[in-house]
């Protein structure tokens, strides 16, 4: 099992705002055209490797006024769903884009706003051919691979717009466009959308489309063939396809570079949790209902605390600049599972926290990350990872897999009783509250020496805890 998420390359925001880029990269004001003064509005880039998204649902319909700071739709990144908030006054004048549209690349056009109420009525027959680009980006690929040499000598200037106007049909008929419901409903119910005739906007196939296709007969045939023959039987059809999302493939692909790139090396270490347990305890009790301290509270505050002592495991390896980069603040990345897929909000600065503190925000920034409202400040970043399944009582232990460009990751399993040695009992062995934690280092950064030693110093804090108010 890994542990893992989307975390960062670069940090894209480390302010309080909402995630977007400036609007004048994001729209362009046209005034010479038959139609109004108008600005184009196109798909953002809401996380520093988003290419392309998914337009999930818009917030406002043609017609609304527009503020700054208002969201106009939730857009589907490569890390999470965010608000595409709008930062400037106006009013929507055509949506280009509809809600469930998938893979939309970056800067194309996706609704139109003017400045003038009136004037949103003239947009009615305005077209994404009007906006100067194709809606349909996907299907452009293909287009281009097919000859390469002219895609260069047009690109500022494409010289075969003209004959794409002509024809009626503006999309690829390789291409089969519905919504995520008709797909939902084809998969369950074994139907081929290929050949449907879609109803909706621009050739859609909607799932009251799905109402007029007929399930083919399943023939079986009869065979003679020896008893041997069912061995080469046919691969069951009883399964469900779920789409990737772009989070999914996100995960998918930092996962796999992490692992084909860092020469990554395991340590483990069994580790009495009694004395942390009875501590946890004793400021519960205290608290007249302020704070409720979690084990994996006291485990982010003692795990600083080690890092600043062995400050090798608080790196991260920089190939490109030809650096390994030492951060002097612990900014802990804690794994989060969301119905979407894991992600890693982040204590920023827990070495300098008190455990009140931490075991609010943490709190805080879990609520945040099911309910998919982080912001990329909160979820960016980070200089060392924790993943804990301690809550799940069949994990004794487990291993993960480095968050890039990090250079240490702790897998912390759950607390059990275990007998250990104890030469002062009478029957040579007590039972003593135990867990295992299980350290991932990327060795072009931490030897494993020093990977033992950060082992070592965490152990001693855990089992001597006022040791995290030295």
């Amino acid at each position: 099992m890994s542990s893992l998420l989307i975390n960062r390359s670069i940090a894209f925001s480390r302010s309080n705002s909402r995630c977007l880029l400036s609007f004048t990269h994001q729209s362009f004001r046209n005034y010479a055209s038959k139609f109004p003064s108008h600005t184009v509005i196109n798909m953002p880039a809401l996380s520093p490797t988003m290419t392309e998204g998914n337009l999930i649902k818009w917030h406002k319909a043609i017609g609304d006024k527009l503020s700054p700071g208002e969201s106009i739709a939730e857009v589907e990144t490569d890390k999470a769903s965010m608000d595409f908030e709008f930062q400037d006054d106006g009013y929507l004048a055509k949506i280009l884009v509809n809600d469930g549209t998938n893979n939309i690349p970056v800067n194309k056009p996706i609704a139109v706003y003017v400045e003038d109420a009136d004037d949103v009525a003239a947009f009615d027959s305005f077209t994404a051919a009007d906006a100067g680009d194709s809606v349909d980006a996907p299907a452009a690929p293909a287009a281009s691979e097919s000859a390469p040499a002219k895609a260069d000598s047009s690109s500022s200037a494409p010289a075969d717009p003209a004959p794409v106007s002509k024809s009626t049909p503006q999309y690829s008929t390789d291409r089969i466009i519905a919504s995520p419901l008709a797909k939902k409903l084809a998969l369950e119910r074994g139907l081929s959308l290929k050949g449907v005739k879609g109803t909706g906007p621009r050739g859609r196939i909607t799932a009251k489309d799905l109402d007029n296709i007929k399930e083919e007969p399943k023939i079986v045939k009869s065979t003679s063939a020896p008893a041997a023959e069912p061995t080469a039987a046919a691969p069951s059809t009883d399964y469900v396809d779920i789409p990737l999302t772009n989070m999914r493939k996100t995960i998918s692909k930092r996962l796999l570079s992490s692992k084909q790139t860092a020469p990554e090396y395991i340590v483990s270490s069994t580790i009495s949790a009694s004395k942390l347990l009875k501590l946890r305890k004793s400021l519960n009790a205290t608290s007249n209902g302020d704070y409720k301290l979690t084990i994996n509270d006291l485990l982010v505050k003692a795990i600083s605390k080690a890092t600043l002592r062995i400050p090798e495991t608080n790196s991260s390896y920089l190939e490109n600049e030809n650096v390994i980069r030492q951060f002097k603040n612990v900014d802990i990345s804690i794994a989060v599972s969301t119905p979407t897929g894991l992600i890693t909000p982040i204590v920023k600065n827990a070495d300098t926290k008190g455990l009140k503190e931490i075991s609010n925000e943490v709190k805080e920034l879990a609520k945040k990350a099911k309910d998919n409202k982080l912001q990329p400040a909160e979820f960016q970043g980070g200089t060392i990872t924790i993943s804990n399944l301690g809550s799940n009582h069949a994990v004794s232990m487990f291993t993960s897999i480095l968050n890039p460009p990090q250079s240490a990751i702790l897998a912390i399993g759950t607390i059990e009783k275990r007998a250990v040695p104890d030469k002062a009992n009478e029957l040579g062995f007590v039972f003593d509250d135990v867990m295992t934690i299980t350290g991932t280092f990327d060795h072009r950064v931490i030897d494993g020496a020093k990977g033992g030693e950060f082992m070592k110093e965490l152990k001693n804090i855990i089992e001597n805890p006022l040791e995290m108010l030295l």
